[in-house]
């Protein structure tokens, strides 16, 4: 990897955020840590001036939650791509915060490694959760009804959407419909605004509802 993803660390306990910085220095993954804060507010006074690849956050966060700054940052930064990083294992956060924009959700007790190849996967389009995390979504689709906006797609976008559900990167999707990846991101942004989302996991919530 020619150019390191910049990352951001918004976690107000002091010592996780230090310990997985340090980690992120000697991991050697082309990843590379810019900036800790430990509270939404700053981050969010900071960042729109040098926005970074990926921005971890917690959900917890003294003053504004985790989840309002997602939200406010896909609006202030909208090519930050949001990680989740949390000890919260139920369902209501779980779906607020990918509402609010979120790639992916992990729970803080796993490892480093994991959450250095978390980073990697947003980065390229993937959208890591954490095993417990993906049981609760799997059950949440027994009960989600379906969305009728999905009728609003195109052939060719609805195919998009089907493999960005299937787990695909942009340049797998690329590769598969012979299409280039600018195309699989053009793609990608109409299905947003047809579905009324802003991440890859809200719309392939609502995929899931439907095709379920």
């Amino acid at each position: 990897m020619n150019t390191p993803i910049r990352t951001v660390l918004i976690e107000d306990v002091a010592s996780f955020a230090e310990a997985l910085r340090k980690y992120i220095e000697v991991s050697d993954r082309g990843v590379e840590c810019t900036g800790v804060f430990h509270n939404a507010e700053d981050a969010l006074r900071r960042l729109p001036k040098n926005p970074p690849d990926v921005a971890v956050v917690d959900i917890n966060l003294p003053g504004m939650s985790g989840i309002e700054l997602v939200a406010r940052l896909k609006d202030a930064c909208p090519g930050v791509l949001c990680l989740i990083l949390t000890t919260y294992e139920d369902g209501v956060p779980i779906f607020d915060a990918l509402k609010a924009g979120a790639c992916g959700y992990l729970l803080k007790r796993a490892p480093a490694e994991e959450i250095v190849s978390a980073i990697i996967q947003v980065h390229e389009g993937g959208s890591p959760m954490s095993p417990q995390i993906a049981r609760r979504v799997v059950r949440f689709f027994h009960h989600e009804p379906a969305s009728d906006e999905l009728g609003a797609l195109s052939e060719r976008e609805h195919g998009v959407l089907k493999l960005l559900a299937e787990g695909s990167m942009y340049k797998e999707i690329a590769d598969r419909l012979g299409i280039s990846i600018d195309t699989v991101r053009s793609h990608v942004r109409k299905i947003y605004e047809k579905l009324h989302v802003h991440s890859r996991n809200g719309a392939v919530l609502k995929y899931l509802g439907k095709n379920r």
